[in-house]
């Protein structure tokens, strides 16, 4: 089911207000990326750890999202066409979790993992200390890193978050494409839409 019309989204809606970094209040595009250090993972039906200074990809696409929240549940598979539209190219997805509650944590993650057929490494972060580090406000939130790890890229997937049928500017995509050709990217920021990352204070 690619296009979907979910009743209850527009409650899960959260636009990224503007602050420094224009759409991110933590980093901004130009700066290096946080560290992703020992986060607990899963690729396939294999366990993994997520550690950014061990990827040797040129470009890394760091993506937080969360299995309970309908605008992940709406471009996932997005995200697994892309990653295998990037296959045998010199780019890593990462997936990455922080909310705590237990549909979203590590044992629900190696579920849907493997119900979903996710071809890229995803993981849960319980300290929280790498969305905070990024400043991720919602799920999915996407940040494109270059063979630096400065970040070029970060927000929304595309213009549709919702129905795929209406999606006309694929921001992300874009980013990684402009990258592996050397150049730079056009739309560098937008606002990320989707479910809040509930923190816990």
């Amino acid at each position: 089911m690619r296009k979907l019309i979910l009743g209850l989204a527009a409650a899960a809606i959260i636009a990224v207000p503007v602050f420094a970094g224009k759409y991110n209040k933590v980093i901004s595009v130009g700066q290096k990326a946080p560290d992703l250090s020992g986060i607990p993972a899963v690729i396939g039906e294999k366990d993994a750890t997520i550690n950014l200074k061990d990827i040797k990809e040129e470009v890394v696409v760091v993506t937080f999202i969360a299995n309970h929240c309908p605008a992940v549940v709406a471009t996932e598979d997005r995200i697994i066409d892309l990653a295998k539209h990037f296959k045998g190219k010199s780019v890593k997805f990462v997936g990455v979790c922080v909310n705590d509650i237990d549909s979203d944590r590590l044992p629900a993650i190696k579920a849907h993992v493997k119900e979903k057929g996710y071809n890229f490494v995803y993981g849960y972060d319980e300290t929280q200390k790498s969305g905070k580090a990024y400043g991720a406000t919602n799920t999915p939130q996407f940040y494109v890193l270059d063979k630096d790890r400065v970040i070029r890229y970060t927000g929304a997937m595309d213009d549709s978050t919702f129905d795929e049928s209406k999606v006309t500017k694929t921001y992300l995509k874009d980013a990684v494409e402009a990258l592996l050709k050397g150049e730079s990217v056009e739309i560098a920021e937008t606002k990320a839409v989707g479910c809040g990352i509930q923190y816990t204070k």
